[in-house]
């Protein structure tokens, strides 16, 4: 890379539109977000035609904003990276596009990274002292799993969730409960309140031998839960039920974490996604001495243009090239 050593990443695979600078590795120059939680409030969650159209009014003025803050111009980047999947296909559409488009204007070299693999260097933007090998724990609103990172670009998929992933069932909770969306932050505040013993919820699959995840029984059982009390017409003790929810997701969390620090011998541990800003899990995590742990700033657990920005820098000093870049939903780690 030449110039400045300057890097745009993009990113819009779901419902936010998330524009940053970067110089060099870790140089954070601008970092900007548009959320799009208010507009999809009132539909109880993401509505991916309504998503795609609000990135398309956000994304352009998001860039400009970000040159201004950074005080680059387009032509001074050395690179633009932009999430090319997995996520909604209309949203990845936008970001894509308009990176290409820039990349042809600017005569910019452009790099596709996978949404996945962002978020695993979330960590890494304020940690210097984090290298592979180490475990990597992605639980978010669409992916519960854990990745073994050998080297950056050599991954291992350890094990994945068997249905819902863990952000996904905080908030299909939160609606069981007649909490608002976001439903995971709510029960977050709301568990704060209350006795995580007050209810027995099964602890999904924390006693297989194998690196899984499950949380749709979970879901089940409160659902049950919460229908009896209100058949009874009693008053749901929304503290309680939450606290005594998010006990059992981060219990199954932390089990399969253990097991795969007991299967792979590797005690170094980097968590991210949306969940990983949960209060309950980021002290679990801390307070266990059978693996170090690092950690993202709360607001860079969810969506955010460093972590893709600082990937594809990773990548693109690596060797890795985009020949032909086209969003791919449903993209995996090779």
């Amino acid at each position: 890379m030449s110039g400045g050593d300057l890097t745009l990443g993009i990113e819009t695979s779901c419902d936010d539109t998330a524009v940053a600078v970067l110089r060099g590795e870790r140089g954070v120059l601008a970092e900007l977000l548009s959320s799009q939680i208010r507009d999809h409030a009132r539909f109880g969650g993401v509505v991916p035609e309504f998503a795609a159209r609000k990135h398309l009014e956000s994304i352009l003025p998001l860039i400009d904003e970000a040159l201004r803050e950074a005080g680059v111009e387009g032509r001074d980047l050395s690179l633009i990276a932009v999430t090319c999947g997995p996520g909604l296909m209309g949203s990845l559409l936008v970001g894509v596009q308009t990176a290409r488009a820039l990349s042809r204007v600017w005569g910019t070299p452009l790099l596709g990274v996978n949404h996945l693999e962002g978020h695993m260097f979330a960590p890494l933007i304020d940690a210097d002292d984090l290298s592979p090998p180490f475990l990597s724990l992605i639980v978010s609103g669409g992916h519960t799993e854990i990745v073994r990172v050998d080297a950056f670009g050599s991954y291992v998929l350890l094990g994945e969730t068997r249905d819902d992933a863990a952000g996904e069932a905080y908030d299909k909770a939160a609606k069981v409960m007649g909490l608002p969306y976001p439903g995971g932050p709510e029960i977050d505040r709301l568990a704060a309140l209350g006795n995580p013993e007050a209810y027995d919820f099964p602890i999904p699959l924390k006693h297989t031998g194998k690196i899984e995840f499950s949380f749709s029984g979970l879901k089940t059982a409160l659902l049950w839960r919460v229908n009896k009390m209100r058949e009874a017409e009693e008053t749901l003790p929304l503290p309680d039920l939450c606290a005594s929810f998010q006990r059992a997701v981060t219990e199954a969390l932390i089990a399969k974490v253990s097991l795969a620090v007991e299967q792979t011998g590797i005690r170094n541990l980097s968590v991210s996604g949306g969940v990983a800003a949960n209060s309950a899990l980021r002290e679990a995590l801390r307070k266990n001495r059978a693996w170090k742990v690092w950690l993202p700033k709360p607001s860079r657990c969810t969506d955010n243009a460093v972590m893709i920005a600082m990937a594809g820098h990773n990548a693109w000093q690596r060797g890795v090239r985009s020949p032909v870049l086209t969003p791919d939903p449903s993209l995996s780690f090779a």
